[in-house]
């Protein structure tokens, strides 16, 4: 599955912003995974960290051959080590378990997170241990869909900034003008932000100066 947009979000936002439209032009449609179940996208998430991608794919590999299915019932019952095993830290397995028995427990629910603002989503997520604002946000666009996420602690949405506006260095303020321009569909041009960071516009540079750039990561890779 993919993240849903269409024509109405891209002809707003090539309305709104001559340089985006042009980068929208030129690299069409985006395909983004998606997974809209929040559970398995959490521990998904607590796996990932300070990981690469083949490491990731191993260990949730390994996790799915173990449980058959990542779900509350069977991560709560196993043991902290058993979850460790499969080749994370103690403390992924800790605040995985941890999550799992909350969600087991019913003192979280996540499916009331689909219910609730961006704002309310993200402090919610991020009281969870191990999740923190950046993941909260990538939570909200790759599981929920949020039409509005924008994040500025993400490396590559800021090194796409530079590069698509030319700028040496992004601060709040200047990301605050750009989430405000393309607000009510800041998901869709994160796409396209992340796709400019990652090589798609050959032509277009980063022009940070050297150790500029600055943040919690990036989500320009596939899931």
């Amino acid at each position: 599955m993919f993240f849903r947009y269409g024509s109405v979000e891209t002809e707003y936002l090539k309305a709104k912003d001559k340089r985006l439209g042009e980068v929208i032009e030129r690299l069409g449609h985006l395909e983004r995974t998606v997974d809209e179940d929040l559970f398995t996208s959490v521990v998904h998430s607590i796996v990932a960290q300070q990981i690469s991608s083949k490491a990731l794919d191993t260990v949730w590999g390994r996790m799915l051959e173990r449980f058959g299915s990542i779900d509350a019932e069977r991560l709560a019952s196993a043991a902290t080590e058993e979850i460790q095993a499969l080749g994370m830290s103690f403390r992924k397995a800790e605040y995985i378990r941890d999550f799992a028995e909350k969600v087991r427990s019913g003192v979280f629910d996540p499916e009331s997170v689909r219910e609730m603002s961006d704002e309310e989503a993200v402090r919610a997520l991020s009281a969870l241990k191990g999740i923190g604002v950046w993941t909260a946000e990538m939570l909200l666009l790759f599981c929920l869909q949020r039409p509005d996420i924008l994040s500025y602690d993400d490396l590559g949405i800021r090194r796409g900034l530079r590069m698509v506006y030319r700028h040496r260095t992004v601060d709040r303020k200047l990301f605050e003008k750009y989430r405000r321009r393309y607000s009510p569909y800041g998901s869709v041009a994160s796409l396209y932000l992340w796709a400019v960071a990652g090589g798609a516009v050959p032509e277009l540079k980063d022009c940070a100066p050297a150790g500029a750039a600055k943040g919690k990561g990036s989500r320009s890779r596939s899931r």
